[in-house]
């Protein structure tokens, strides 16, 4: 398989297998207009198999919300076809407004505070 090659732009490695899209959805990529490729189950040598996830222009990262979703990944930043930045987000201590709970009688979406 051929992914092209990303000139400026991210690319998301070690994203645990199968959670790709789960990325894809919170990071709103789907309302971008230059390419995204999410590659799924790809070898890794470290977790077996991982996700990947390449946009082809660099976009602002939420990188609390990166590292609460999968603590493990990888974010490096391309530009003019040489990766300039590796981050590692970590998991922050406290995150608001990214994941909401789908039980209506969740004590999250009850109480105001």
């Amino acid at each position: 398989m051929i992914i092209g090659t990303i000139v400026n732009g991210i690319v998301i490695d070690h994203i645990p297998a199968g959670r790709g899209m789960e990325l894809y959805h919170y990071l709103k990529l789907d309302g971008l207009e230059c390419e995204v490729a999410l590659i799924k189950n790809a070898v890794s040598e470290k977790y077996g198999k991982k996700d990947i996830l390449k946009v082809n222009e660099v976009i602002d990262l939420n990188f609390d919300m990166l590292g609460y979703i999968a603590p493990q990944i990888t974010v490096n930043i391309i530009k003019n076809g040489n990766r300039i930045s590796k981050i590692h987000p970590q998991l922050p201590a406290t995150i608001t407004g990214v994941i909401k709970c789908r039980n209506p009688r969740c004590i999250t979406s009850i109480e105001q505070e």
